[in-house]
């Protein structure tokens, strides 16, 4: 079913720059996603049934597509829904520079609490980390990362070291490059970006 619903977004060839640092030659579109809520709520549900074994108070995503899959998660599981937000960076490259932030009434709610971070689809996992790290700063603890597909092994990898559970409906290989070893920057290709469609300005 996750598959079912993933093949009807757009997918783009190119280079592409992650939030990580990461660079991949694939970019999938999800901002269509979650504008179908009667489509996407069976997969919900499915991710749903596999997070009830942790036990958690809250379930937290980042802006946007994990936000609106930590609410739609919350209502089901009967929690609390909290969101990160991302902060404007000084234009650091380095991987896993970007960050997010809990508004502040948030923040202070969520201290003490067990939470489920969630992302509709997670690759490197930049923005899981940095709701995580959030989190923590806030004094939350973490129980579980989920979501609805994982995208190669970096994520996967890095949470296991972590010794946090990672809940994913489907994984897939995907490949992704440090800048150092990417091979479409040595053949000279122009890195894009990938939230602007060919011929749209900036």
């Amino acid at each position: 079913m996750t598959s079912d619903v993933l093949t009807t977004l757009p997918v783009r060839s190119g280079h592409f720059l992650l939030e990580s640092g990461y660079h991949t030659d694939v970019w999938l579109s999800l901002d269509l996603l979650f504008i179908n809520p009667s489509s996407i709520a069976p997969v919900v549900a499915s991710l749903a049934e596999r997070l009830r074994g942790h036990e958690f108070a809250a379930v937290c995503g980042p802006l946007l597509g994990g936000a609106f899959l930590a609410q739609a998660l919350a209502t089901i599981l009967g929690t609390a829904f909290y969101y990160t937000e991302p902060m404007t960076t000084s234009g650091e490259t380095a991987l896993f520079a970007a960050e997010y932030r809990l508004p502040t009434d948030l923040r202070r709610a969520v201290r003490g609490l067990r939470v489920a971070v969630v992302d509709d689809v997670i690759s490197a996992g930049s923005s899981v980390r940095a709701t995580v790290a959030a989190l923590g700063e806030a004094g939350a603890s973490i129980a579980v990362i989920g979501s609805l597909l994982t995208l190669g092994d970096v994520a996967v990898t890095h949470f296991a070291a972590c010794g946090v559970p990672l809940e994913s409906l489907e994984r897939q290989d995907f490949t992704m490059w440090k800048p150092s070893d990417c091979p479409l920057c040595r053949d000279g290709v122009s890195l894009e970006d990938p939230r602007v469609q060919p011929g749209e300005s900036t």
